[in-house]
């Protein structure tokens, strides 16, 4: 194997009375990817962090090159050659493509103007590479979410790094966006790039990795040849426990019908003349989980803002027990009991200014509030009591939600939509951008809402998640309903085939 060429020694990070990382060697070799699993809170993103230069450690040290090496900020370890993708995205939504890629990295020209030719032909390429075809004065802020994390990739190829750390960085991309993404590692490992890369999405980086690394509760427990490992030796490692107890087993009882959608037709808010969602009719119980698997362009996320009102339809109906909520507000939805969990949190689910509590209590403020003013005592007793049902890991309810985990920030969107008393719950891919513990607990949480007879509906583009989670499947390609399932119906090969428009086969040929 190959000599590290950045590596932690012994390092430790406290924080106060927290040892987020107990004594970690962990080192990457040129022109292989590492692959660094751990649940939220298991010190990934500190080490990371450390070796991209914006933590220091607290005892030990970096090595690069074999040479002790004092990183003090991300611009001092980017002249050294290591570059980092987080896991959220730093673009400025404001500003074009071509100036996110060289914000504070522009290309002098002339009398000490900036080169803007240079810059736009340089974008143009890294653009080209990642296979996106898209014009480079765009506003970031026009993009898709998945376009906006190529643009954060695509900022960090231009750095030419000879150490990549990606924290997540395929978490909003579609498949084929993922497999440009991988030739790109490739070529990068090829180069002789060493590459770090960190994602929830197990199958997809063990495919792409050439080692594997473990870390638990701030320890280093376990490392590995990816060739030698399966996804259930890394969730064991991970959790302590296997796989499949992190599905939550259940007997639905079901009730009325609280959720009626009927030959739905809406417009792709991106593309003039196109239907997101084309002729679909669905239910949903009280008691009852539905799932909805489709990619990336299926049309999931726009079916789920229209439910919530936040996208009007071209036609059809939306009935809550039998009314229809034709011309109905988001706001008056939530008052009558239609909640939904959006895709992006920090854009649409977050305040970013404000604490967990305030983030908890904002959409439910009406019910907590008294004849005249706000009652702080109600606020106060149920944003804790919001904090408990769903298991928000935090210091308090005034504490910043940015020093949050990514599976608990999601838990305060979930409980900010709780707090509303809904009957509705929809979840648009609930578990994107968490860890396989955060998962089981938001999977549970889905599942004991259901129990208190509650209609859920959830969006997923996870195999496994719609195979265990929900009670009935209902599979979207390109927009139209092509499947609907029982628990159990399908296998993995099966809903591939279905999700790509073809009929579900076995062995023996097609059903």
């Amino acid at each position: 194997m190959n000599a590290h060429v950045l590596q932690a020694r012994e390092v430790t990070k406290v924080y106060g009375g927290t040892h987020a990382l107990k004594g970690i060697d962990f080192g990457v070799a040129p022109g292989r990817v590492t692959a660094l699993f751990g649940e939220n809170g298991a010190g990934k993103s500190t080490l990371m962090k450390i070796l991209a230069g914006i933590e220091q450690p607290t005892t030990g040290h970096v090595e690069l090159d074999g040479r002790p090496v004092r990183l003090l900020s991300s611009r001092d370890a980017a002249d050294q050659g290591i570059a980092i993708i987080h896991q959220e995205l730093s673009l400025c939504p404001n500003l074009s493509i071509q100036d996110n890629l060289f914000l504070a990295r522009e290309i002098p020209g002339a009398f000490g103007a900036i080169d803007r030719k240079a810059q736009r032909q340089a974008t143009v390429a890294v653009l080209n590479r990642l296979e996106e075809d898209v014009d480079p004065n765009r506003l970031v802020g026009e993009l898709r979410l998945g376009q906006q994390q190529l643009v954060e990739i695509a900022r960090t190829l231009l750095q030419q790094a000879r150490v990549l750390i990606m924290d997540e960085p395929t978490s909003a991309l579609t498949a084929p966006e993922v497999e440009v993404l991988f030739r790109v590692i490739r070529e990068l490992t090829a180069a002789g790039v060493a590459v770090v890369y960190i994602s929830h999405h197990l199958d997809e980086a063990l495919e792409i990795a050439d080692d594997v690394v473990v870390l638990r509760d701030g320890s280093l427990v376990a490392t590995a040849d990816a060739a030698e490992v399966d996804i259930r030796w890394i969730v064991a490692q991970m959790v302590g426990r296997d796989q499949d107890a992190l599905f939550p087993s259940r007997e639905p009882v079901l009730g009325e019908e609280l959720l009626t959608v009927r030959n739905l037709m809406v417009a792709d808010p991106d593309v003039p003349g196109r239907l997101a969602v084309n002729d679909l009719s669905l239910t949903v119980r009280e008691g009852e989980i539905v799932g909805i698997y489709g990619l990336m362009g299926s049309g999931r996320s726009e079916l789920l803002e229209t439910l919530a009102g936040k996208i009007t339809p071209v036609s059809g109906d939306v009935l809550l027990t039998g009314t229809p909520l034709g011309g109905v507000g988001i706001r008056e939805r939530i008052e009558r009991g239609v909640a939904l969990v959006p895709e992006d949190r920090q854009r649409d689910g977050l305040v970013q200014t404000m604490s967990v509590g305030e983030n908890i209590s904002l959409a439910g403020l009406s019910s907590i509030a008294g004849r005249l003013f706000l009652s702080r005592n109600r606020e106060r007793a149920a944003v804790a009591r919001t904090i408990s049902d769903v298991t928000v890991k935090t210091s308090g309810p005034k504490a910043a939600i940015g020093s949050l985990s990514g599976g608990n920030q999601q838990k305060v969107v979930i409980g900010k939509a709780l707090l509303t008393g809904p009957r509705v719950l929809l979840l648009d891919e609930p578990s994107r951008g968490v860890d396989v513990g955060a998962k089981a607990d938001i999977f549970d949480l889905m599942a004991a809402q259901a129990r208190r007879g509650l209609a859920v509906l959830f969006t997923t583009s996870d195999a496994e998640e719609a195979l265990h989670i929900p009670d009935r499947l209902l599979v979207l390609a390109r927009g139209s309903l092509v499947g609907e399932f029982r628990q159990g119906e399908l296998t993995r090969e099966e809903l591939m085939s279905v999700s790509d428009g073809g009929a579900p086969t076995t062995a023996e040929g097609p059903r």
